[in-house]
């Protein structure tokens, strides 16, 4: 039996057709990968760490390479069968190698065994950290590659001219590459030499040296190319519109490139044609004339010849269609949904105005709720519709019912407009992005939402969404990466924050401002959590130990600020880059955060303890932030090594003593540099000349002992200087350089001991004090999306923090030293000023009529001076002054009356005996206008108490003044150090610059 079952088989085998035995026969006859190319791949892979996602390989066609990083490569098997390994099916050899998306991190080594894989045809690289590696010239060594893709890899340097020598090369693809650049020679060669290319993409690859005719000789067989954000300029060449094959032509975000589109004779097979944010004059009824086979139209931010409402009629071949960003105003075109054809609409960033309307199935004629002539005829949505970008205009009302019917929509944005109203339910499944964010929606989150089972993002923050938030609404939604829901005070996620087995791919959470009391428990299985913004909630006491395995390999960004905070242990997340835990309670010693941070901040709470040295082996961090805790002991002097990469360092009001920092290397890049606030001695370090790039420098409330550091008035963009309470002192003195201080706007130096007359040349130089106009329009704040600047200033006799510094504010005080002399009138050149304080000086003469020329001035306090003559009339033209202390002075006459004059108060005149009228007690009579006798007065010499006042004993001249004078002078003899005179008089203001 068991002999003729097998010659029965062994028939059938006989009898199987031809083809099937060949494919049987395939497997044992293919040529496995030789050992050398599989060494050489492993080799080349292990080179490299697995890092972070990129969050761009979430969509499109790499979103399968995403999760997991490629993991079928293991010595002793097949390379051929390796994920994105393919190789020649006769010889074995590897042609092709696809590691795009592959998590890789690290440089590429100039003599990778990569190279040595010289048969390669396809090589894709894209999407991964190459740690800014220039592009070997042996990439040139690829004698067969055909297609050649580094997307977004991070490499850098100058394109080399080797790549030309890819002669059989049809796609080459650099794009998005930050500090890459061709230089004019190595273009010429490319565009010579690779005269296959079907399609040439470099986006953001720097080419601010080359002409755009440099590409005029490109291969008359290209069919696509893409050259946004390049930095061309000058005139792109007419005969680039003609190419016979070629159907994409992008060169948008090219700020100063301009040309013309062709008006007549003009056939072209063009069908996608991007020109955003260029020079091009745009005459959309001629172009969509001329272009019968165009499709898709990016024209963003464009110079448009006419009306927009004049083409809206002709698009009806467009299936995808942008004009964001053109200022378009006036009611919403409606026609445009009557389009059948039209899957992608972005109108997002312009003025429209008023409702979307609701539509039925039978046409429905839409009127204006402002102008019933404004009607619109809309037939119907187009069903095949899948992206709708409305974005950012000032469109209101409730969104009607048609948006949630759409069966094919994946990208809806509503955001940033004035909708009301409830969140309707879905009736399709078939969203991704669901941007809702920044409007006015109420009400409770719809369940429909669990049923979007493709959903990827998520935004919903800034609205006013109420009622309980149900996990059961998240379960199904596997897909979800990112997910914002910050901002909604009413809305409550406490059994949301308990619940877990959800959102197992979540990538980005953001709940800020949430009421939560917890970390939600679901992130102990978000295995690829790399953004996570908890700030602003009630989350106290000790981080769980839980939470501390929380994406250890690829957690990015971590927000715990304004929380309550007491610990939080080691940090392991080696991959972390922002790190915040401002304004916390946390106590006991600075925490240690991984070796990559870029930024950390630890503001505001209760640290303890120094700075350990090891702080200086953060050698990739640009932001750090140790402000307002109580830290103490000397700053690490390897701290200045780190200004090669730090732009912001903060270590403002703790208790660090000893001397400043004084090496600051010659690459500084310091933007920011605040010790406000401590013991600090010593000088400035004068190799702070370095940091050409600082704006911000705050020495103030400590205990510098040294003359004014005039090599300040080098560095070119300094626009904030604070020296407060110190032991500065000497002259001032005239400026050293041709244009000293030309960005300062703020100076304090206040409460130090500075004397000799006001420096009248520096005044002169204050560029940025002087054009009130030229700092008018877009209200901007000091700093960047990282980190905002915050000073302290005097302002209207108080201490004001400021917590973002807006470029307009300008202000100067010199209060509390020892200037004499007269005021110069060049300060009224300084027409921009905000504040000035000359304040308990010793300045004399009469006030300048050129500080009626101030016209942005809201305060001035020139009081406890010896300032003579009258009130200058001018002074009443400043009509934005809203405080205004001349008191303690030798003025006399009459007060200037009208405008802001009327509504001062006697304190703004205080002690000027000469004085008179409105709002004086004092009436102005025949004798009006008469100073008080010099002969009237007897000064004695000064008297230095121990909070750095000086006084003059002033005997007047008549009643109970004299003996009033007399029993001070007595008063200030016998006890020497009179404090509580001092706190009567100055309201102790000076005791609140020093620390307790």
């Amino acid at each position: 039996m068991g002999r003729l079952l097998f010659f029965l088989i062994f028939f059938l085998f006989l009898s199987l057709p031809n083809s099937s035995l060949s494919s049987f026969s395939f497997n044992s006859s293919t040529p496995l990968c030789l050992s050398d190319q599989s060494s050489a791949l492993l080799h080349f892979r292990n080179s490299f760490s697995v890092g972070l996602s990129n969050p761009n390989c979430v969509v499109g066609k790499y979103s399968s390479s995403y999760y997991p990083p490629k993991n079928s490569w293991k010595m002793g098997t097949d390379c051929c069968g390796w994920d994105g390994v393919t190789c020649d099916s006769m010889t074995g050899h590897v042609i092709a190698v696809d590691l795009s998306c592959s998590r890789l991190e690290g440089p590429i080594h100039p003599n990778t065994t990569l190279f040595s894989l010289c048969h390669l045809q396809r090589l894709n690289l894209a999407y991964n950290y190459f740690y800014g590696s220039t592009i070997s010239s042996k990439f040139g060594g690829f004698a067969n590659m055909t297609h050649l893709n580094l997307t977004e890899s991070s490499v850098a340097g100058n394109f080399p001219s080797e790549i030309s020598h890819l002669s059989k090369l049809v796609s080459l693809d650099l794009s998005w590459n930050l500090g890459m650049r061709i230089e004019m020679p190595s273009l010429k060669r490319l565009v010579q030499n690779l005269t296959h290319l079907t399609e040439l993409v470099l986006d953001d690859v720097s080419m601010s040296s080359i002409s755009p005719n440099s590409f005029m000789n490109l291969s008359s067989s290209l069919q696509s190319l893409s050259l946004d954000y390049c930095g061309l300029k000058g005139r792109f060449p007419d005969n680039m519109f003609h190419l016979p094959n070629l159907q994409l032509l992008c060169v948008g975000y090219n700020y100063n490139l301009t040309g013309s589109l062709p008006t007549y004779n003009w056939s072209t097979p063009l069908k996608s044609l991007e020109l955003s944010r260029t020079e091009f004059p745009i005459d959309l009824p001629n172009l969509i004339s001329n272009l019968k086979s165009l499709k898709e139209l990016y024209l963003r931010g464009c110079n448009f010849i006419g009306s927009y409402p004049t083409f809206l009629p002709n698009l009806t071949q467009i299936t995808s269609l942008a004009l964001s960003e053109n200022n378009f105003g006036g009611q919403f075109p409606w026609s445009l949904l009557n389009f059948e054809v039209l899957t992608y609409l972005d109108l997002s960033g312009n003025n429209f105005i008023g409702q979307l309307p609701e539509v039925t199935t039978n046409l429905t004629q839409i009127f204006s709720s402002n102008n019933s002539s404004n009607s619109q005829l809309v037939n119907k949505i187009p069903s095949s519709l899948e992206s709708l970008i409305l974005s950012g205009n000032l469109l209101n009302g409730t969104i009607p019912s048609w948006v949630y019917t759409i069966p094919s929509l994946r990208s809806l944005y509503l955001d940033h407009n004035h909708f009301t109203g409830h969140i309707g339910e879905f009736q399709h499944n078939s969203l991704v992005a669901l941007w809702l964010n920044n409007n006015n929606l109420c009400g409770p989150l719809p369940l429909s939402i669990s049923k979007l089972v493709s959903l990827n993002g998520l935004w919903i923050s800034f609205n006013n969404l109420s009622g309980n938030v149900e996990s059961k609404i998240f379960s199904k939604l596997k897909s979800l990466e990112y997910l914002d829901m910050s901002n909604n005070p009413l809305l409550s996620l406490s059994s949301f924050t308990f619940a877990t087995n959800i959102l197992p791919k979540i990538v980005i959470l953001q709940l800020s401002s949430s009421n939560i009391t917890e970390i939600p428990h679901f992130l102990q299985t978000a295995e690829y959590i790399s953004n996570l913004d908890l700030s602003k909630n009630q989350i106290k006491g000790n981080i769980p130990k839980w939470f501390l395995e929380v994406g250890k390999d690829s957690l990015y960004n971590l927000n715990l600020s304004y929380n309550s905070l007491t610990s939080v242990g080691h940090l392991p997340w080696k991959n972390l880059r922002y790190l915040d835990f401002r304004y916390n309670l946390l106590q006991g010693p600075l925490p240690v955060p991984p070796l990559g941070i870029s930024f950390f901040s630890t503001s505001r709470n209760n640290i303890t303890g120094q700075i350990s040295s090891s702080i200086c082996n953060l050698s990739l961090v640009n932001y750090l932030d140790l402000s307002y805790n109580h830290l103490n002991n000397v700053i690490p002097s390897c701290l200045g090594n780190l200004s090669n990469h730090l732009i912001d360092l903060d270590l403002q009001n703790n208790n660090l003593n000893g001397t400043l920092p004084m090496k600051f290397a010659k690459g500084c890049r310091l933007r920011s540099l605040k010790l406000n606030g401590n013991q600090l001695e010593g000088p400035l370090a004068q190799s702070l000349v370095h940091c050409r790039r600082l704006e911000v420098l705050d020495f103030g409330n400590n205990k510098v002992n040294s003359t004014f550091p005039r090599w300040l008035e080098t560095l070119p963009k300094l626009q904030v200087l604070i020296l407060r309470s110190n032991n500065f002192h000497g002259a001032l003195g005239n400026p050293k350089t041709k244009f000293p201080f030309p960005n300062l706007r703020i100076i304090d130096l206040s409460h130090n001991e500075f004397h000799g007359h006001l420096p009248t040349n520096l005044f002169k130089y204050l560029k940025a004090m002087m054009n009130a106009s030229a700092n008018k329009g877009e209200l901007k704040y000091m700093g960047d999306n990282y980190y905002q600047d915050s000073v302290t200033v005097v302002m209207k006799g108080f201490f004001i923090d400021l917590v973002k510094i807006q470029s307009l504010f300008t202000t100067i005080d010199f209060s509390n030293n020892n200037f004499k002399g007269e005021i110069p009138k060049s300060i009224g050149e300084l027409r921009s000023l905000k504040g000035l304080n000359f304040s308990h000086n010793n300045l004399t003469s009469c006030m300048p009529q050129s500080l009626g020329n101030l016209t942005n001035l809201e305060w001035l306090d020139l009081s406890s001076n010896k300032l003579e003559g009258e009130i200058p009339i001018q002074l009443v033209d400043l009509t934005m002054l809203a405080f205004l202390n001349l008191s303690k002075n030798y003025l006399f006459g009459h007060i200037p009356q009208g405008k802001q004059f009327n509504t001062f108060t006697n304190d703004s005149y205080n002690e000027n005996l000469g004085l008179c009228g409105f709002p004086m007690t004092k009436a102005c009579g025949n004798d009006e206008g008469q100073q008080p006798s010099p002969s009237s007065t007897i000064q004695e010499d000064d008297f230095e108490f121990e909070n750095g006042f000086h006084w003059k004993v002033v005997l007047l001249g008549y009643g109970c003044g004299f003996m009033f004078g007399l029993g001070l002078g007595y008063l200030v003899f016998s006890s020497g150090k009179p404090k509580w005179l001092v706190n009567i008089v100055y309201g102790g203001r000076h005791n609140k610059l020093q620390r307790s």
